[in-house]
């Protein structure tokens, strides 16, 4: 049996969609320890605590959770997080044992892999992705090592949606034990003011209720939930949790004019809900699966919706019912007025709705659809009213015209954009991709109705949304070459209760003020207005500045076109949809959101010394520059040095198939010491490039230059930093090393090593190490490349040297017979200070002999 652990949560906004967050532990729970109520299965969950911070709609919430593994072997957690379509995780971070390890985006395959490989090994991980197509379930898993205690942050950013006249977050609380320190902690700045504030429990008692503090003035607001262990437990000595159900806060704001504009930093957010409007007549026509997968319950639940929907129908709105199965029956076969003689009968007719037969989808909605533009032609409906089709399915269809892309197609050339098609998908038989694009199409929306007890509700409440239109064809008009970046900003209806928002960026980032026209044909005139803000006015209202946190606007912008985008590339196909998926990802990358197409991953780093990767290590070069080969099949290793003059750059490796350059520049000490023989040099700048890729690495002892194309990114040895993007992988450990690879080819670890500042001679130098080099084509060359194939040797003759802890031998290679002596090069991964002795043979004269031609032949004239 599998138990749940920790919380269920959710910040939703529709009362109709739900999410969770669900910890869950290991199967095969042990019976609890009497002593300790904490314990579960070795788990205690010690703190658990849910701040949100909501300003101007926008809100920021982070999950904090804090745990101990008292068992001896490590355990894998579950995190499965349902969230709004509107919200996007930004973050999942682990402290371990004090230590911070932040999540970071990656592709999904690639963050799994990672992930898996960590949990594998017992060590501490966490993966964040998004599962299915809208991004409406989140999963974190994460494994906790034996012994330690561990914090999970988890946050995630959404605007929160007004409906029926409130903005709503929801909160599902579903411990399954009790938490020590359990906290809900909310604070609301709106700089309009807060009209109303509440906030309610399913689950609270009498006692309970007192536990919930709220407050608000003008335009702060602040609801807390902070129960004791004791309020927690179900009675006085019980070890289960009383918090199982939903605790929902709502609140409004201050309208004194239709529309609220507010500017920050180059980017704008405008929320357009006018009150006191006249209501549309609207024009609806219900399209019903009665297929007989629908029998049963769902059949009457449906029945049981539309009696309710009757019940509000208003009484100059016009309406019809189409049913179809095999066949397709409408009631009438025109819209007809709902006066109170059509409706008793309209409501005998649902009375009398069953099932029969198979799914003629197709027939069913291009008769509602017939039907509708036959009452506009014949001018059957009012000018100024608002239409709508709102369809049910349970199923796919098989009847008629079945093929779901030419559906589409004739669906979206019969409406012609002039009204919106709602599909409610009812169960998990439909196929909901298809209903999504088709919607989204038609300026509409899909939404699942889920089979349980209170489907009908669920129904009821999507009509509810949309009956009561008060504008259409609603435009929110921006200065063309002042904007770029704008958001949605055209809207067939807008809806009494809710509200529009639209955000952008200004070309130029300096503008700071702003003049926007709206217009939206009501039931008796045209809404028309103009509206004007500045920046500085904006700034007035955001005075209590403990409630912002960061350029909230600029990322409420990012997260609408996020949005948006990934609506439009719903239905989109080829290159549309390829273009959309780029932007979604660049964008998704920047402002760190994990999307359908990225994911989070977090995992405690391994040394190097232990990490699988560096088994695959064939070459290197560190030091005054020093070369060690790696012949695995020897068990052994060839060394050599380069001696040549500061300034010259050296080529390391060139694949001319795969794009990769590696090259790298001398420098010696500062200033020559009159004692050696021979001046020391180091490579003090490495240049990584994949021509095409298009990218640049430049890395020196002080930075490391990132250049894509025209745009440079620079970071310091200074940074701890974890990039990836299209083509490349870096990460930087501080004042350590970094991990490079490009195009899923071959990796690069390169090594800092910092000397005394005040050193009278020796300066900050690199060293570079290969992993994966197999990765690379078989035409590599340059004096590490040209060792990624396989090489042979054989010794002969081992005898005393000049030295005697150093014999020399003959090395037969490459049919040529070589001087070589035995000694030891310092490999610098290990210990970036004082290095770790590999015993190799050492080829003189630089590398004559081994290396192909002369050493002068790879000096090349710059880094790229």
């Amino acid at each position: 049996m599998e138990s749940r652990l920790l919380l269920c949560i959710l910040l939703s906004i529709p009362a109709f969609v739900s999410s969770d967050l669900l910890v869950t532990h290991v199967r095969n729970i042990k019976k609890r320890n009497a002593e300790n109520d904490l314990v579960v299965n070795g788990i205690e969950i010690y703190s658990m605590k849910i701040d949100s911070k909501v300003t101007s709609r926008f809100a920021r919430n982070v999950i904090t959770s804090q745990a101990v593994n008292r068992g001896n072997v490590h355990k894998e957690v579950f995190f499965d997080v349902e969230l709004p379509k509107t919200a996007f995780i930004t973050n999942f971070s682990m402290t371990i044992d004090g230590v911070t390890y932040p999540g970071y985006i990656k592709e999904k395959e690639a963050a799994k892999q990672e992930y898996e490989k960590a949990v594998s090994k017992g060590q501490t991980a966490g993966l964040v992705k998004a599962s299915g197509r809208k991004t409406e379930k989140f999963t974190v898993s994460v494994n906790i090592a034996a012994a330690s205690k561990v914090t999970f942050e988890l946050t995630y950013e959404e605007l929160l949606k007004r409906q029926f006249g409130k903005y709503e977050m929801f909160i599902k609380v579903k411990p399954k034990q009790l938490v020590k320190d359990f906290q809900i902690d909310v604070s609301i700045f709106e700089p309009q003011g807060i009209t109303e504030l509440e906030a309610e429990g399913t689950f609270i008692t009498n006692d309970l209720q007192n536990v919930i503090k709220k407050t608000f003035s003008d335009k702060k607001g602040h609801i807390s939930f902070k129960p004791t262990l004791d309020q927690q437990r179900t009675c006085a000595n019980c070890s289960q949790s009383l918090l199982d159900g939903d605790f929902t806060v709502k609140y409004d704001v201050k309208r004194t004019t239709p529309d609220n504009l507010q500017i920050v930093n180059g980017y704008f957010v405008h929320f357009f809900a006018p009150t006191n409007l006249p209501q549309l007549p609207k024009n609806i026509i219900f399209v019903i699966d009665i297929s007989g997968s629908m029998s049963g319950r769902e059949i009457e639940q449906t029945r049981e919706a539309l009696l309710k929907i009757l019940d509000d129908i208003r009484d100059d709105d016009f309406f019809n019912f189409i049913l179809f199965g095999s066949d397709v029956h409408p009631w009438k076969e025109k819209l007809i007025k709902a006066t109170p003689e059509n409706l008793d009968e309209a409501r005998k007719f649902v009375r009398g709705i069953d099932t029969e037969g198979m799914t003629n989808l197709y027939g069913g909605i291009m008769k509602g659809i017939e039907i509708l533009n036959a009452a506009h032609e014949e001018k059957v409906v009012p000018k100024r009213s608002a239409s709508i089709i709102i369809m049910l399915t349970d199923g796919q269809p098989n009847v008629g015209i079945s093929n779901t892309e030419d559906i589409r197609t004739h669906v979206k050339k019969a409406i012609e954009g002039k009204y919106p098609l709602y599909n409610l998908g009812f169960g998990y038989g439909v196929d909901y991709g298809f209903l999504e694009k088709m919607a989204l199409e038609n300026k509409g929306l899909a939404r699942r109705i889920y089979p349980d007890s209170d489907s009908s509700l669920q129904l009821q409440g999507f009509y509810d949304e949309v009956s009561n239109p008060m504008l259409m064809d609603v435009e929110l008009h921006y200065p063309e070459n002042e904007i770029s970046g704008l958001t949605k900003n055209s809207f067939k209806h807008f809806y009494d209760g809710s509200e529009i928002v639209v955000a952008g960026r200004f070309a130029d980032i300096n503008q700071n003020s702003l003049t926007v026209d709206v217009k939206g044909e009501g039931a008796n005139d045209v809404l028309s207005f103009t509206t004007q803000q500045d920046a500085e006015q904006t700034a007035k209202a955001f005075q209590e500045q403990e409630y912002i946190f960061g350029d909230f606007i600029e990322r409420l912008w990012a997260y609408l076109t996020i949005e948006q985008l990934l609506e439009k590339r719903t239905a989109a196909t080829g290159e549309e949809k390829e273009n959309l998926t780029a932007e979604v990802l660049d964008l998704s990358l920047k402002y760190k959101f994990v999307t359908p197409l990225t994911s989070m991953v977090v995992t405690k780093p391994e040394d190097y010394d232990n990490q699988a990767g560096i088994a695959d290590k064939t070459t290197e070069v560190d030091g005054d520059p020093h070369f060690i080969i790696s012949v695995p099949q020897k068990e052994d290793a060839i060394c050599f040095n380069i001696n040549e003059k500061p300034g010259d750059v050296l080529s390391l490796i060139n694949d001319p198939v795969t794009g990769i350059t590696v090259n790298g520049e001398l420098i010696g000490d500062k200033r020559a010491n009159s004692d050696a023989k021979s001046q020391n040099t180091y490579f003090g700048k490495l240049g990584i490039a994949n021509k095409y890729l298009n990218l640049k690495v430049t890395v020196t002892s002080e930075k490391i230059t990132i250049q894509n194309g025209n745009e440079k990114t620079a970071f310091t040895w200074l940074d701890s930093v974890t990039l990836q993007q299209e083509g490349l992988t870096l990460i930087i450990n501080k004042e350590k090393n970094l991990v490079l690879s490009m195009g899923g080819g071959a990796s690069f670890v390169i090594v800092l090593h910092q000397v005394w500042k005040k050193h009278p001679l020796h300066q900050d130098f690199l060293g570079l190490y290969t992993l994966k080099s197999h990765k690379l084509s078989e035409q590599t060359h340059g004096l590490l490349g040209q060792f990624f194939h396989p090489i042979d040797f054989t010794i002969l003759e081992i005898h005393p040297g000049s030295d005697p802890k150093k014999p020399d031998a003959t090395m037969i290679i490459k049919n040529k017979e070589l001087t070589v002596t035995r000694g030891w090069q310092k490999d610098y991964r290990k210990d970036p200070k004082h290095g770790v002795d590999i015993p190799c043979w050492f080829v003189h004269n630089n590398g004559a002999g081994l290396i192909d031609g002369v050493h002068t032949d790879y000096i090349v004239s710059s880094l790229f």
